[in-house]
């Protein structure tokens, strides 16, 4: 299907709805092939202090959880995230998709939709399921790097709740397709503001809170896993 036949979109959330991975899989991924001992032992000794802390922010607030996270990406290599990008999807990601997401994936292409995967993981990380999946573009976060190194703070804004739908309204807006005809998939009442954005929302693999508003607006509820 041609760009200019499109007149719909279908945004997928990843983690929790096309995957059962989530961020801290990817990161931690990168950090045991990083190829020095010591680098790794201090990343994975930071990364269990701060276990409670990413927990604890991303259930009150998914922005901040966002900030705080990607700091640990800081000093990492821009090439070397590309580089693993690949063998990372492979490892990781493919066997994580859950039975159902190319079944999901292809009803939403059969109706005509763009599929368009919104993800508040890395781009970088992203890429390649974009691929796998057969999806037709991405929205995700971008690592600051400098000198080839990231920063450990990601491009404003940050996709997560509100900025999600944004994201997806001035998606639409620059591509000519349709809100109110568009879909959206997601696992977790944080991608709210996501769901309602559109004409179509979905909730799939939903957690409790998410259910109870998908039932209250007579929303679809799929389980993919």
């Amino acid at each position: 299907m041609s760009e200019k036949s499109w007149d719909r979109g279908a945004f997928f959330d990843v983690d929790g709805t096309l995957v059962s991975t989530n961020i801290a899989h990817a990161y931690a991924y990168y950090v045991f092939h990083r190829g020095t001992i010591f680098g790794t032992a201090q990343r994975v000794i930071k990364g269990l202090l701060m276990a409670p802390i990413y927990k604890a922010t991303d259930w009150y607030n998914r922005k901040l959880f966002n900030e705080i996270f990607y700091r640990a990406y800081r000093g990492l290599s821009e090439d070397r995230l590309v580089e693993l990008a690949d063998d990372l999807c492979d490892a990781v990601l493919k066997p994580a998709v859950y039975p159902g997401a190319m079944d999901i994936i292809a009803e939403a292409r059969r109706a005509g939709c763009k599929i368009v995967l919104c993800t508040g993981a890395v781009d970088i990380t992203m890429r390649p399921l974009v691929s796998y999946l057969g999806a037709d573009d991405l929205i995700a976060n971008s690592l600051q790097f400098v000198e080839g190194f990231a920063t450990g703070k990601v491009i404003p804004p940050i996709v997560e709740g509100a900025n999600k739908a944004n994201r997806i309204r001035d998606y639409c807006l620059q591509h000519g397709l349709r809100l109110d005809l568009s879909h959206a998939y997601s696992d977790s009442l944080s991608d709210y503001p996501m769901l309602a954005v559109v004409g179509r929302p979905t909730a799939v693999n939903a957690d409790r809170r998410l259910r109870s508003h998908a039932r209250a607006y007579d929303w679809p509820i799929l389980d993919l896993r």
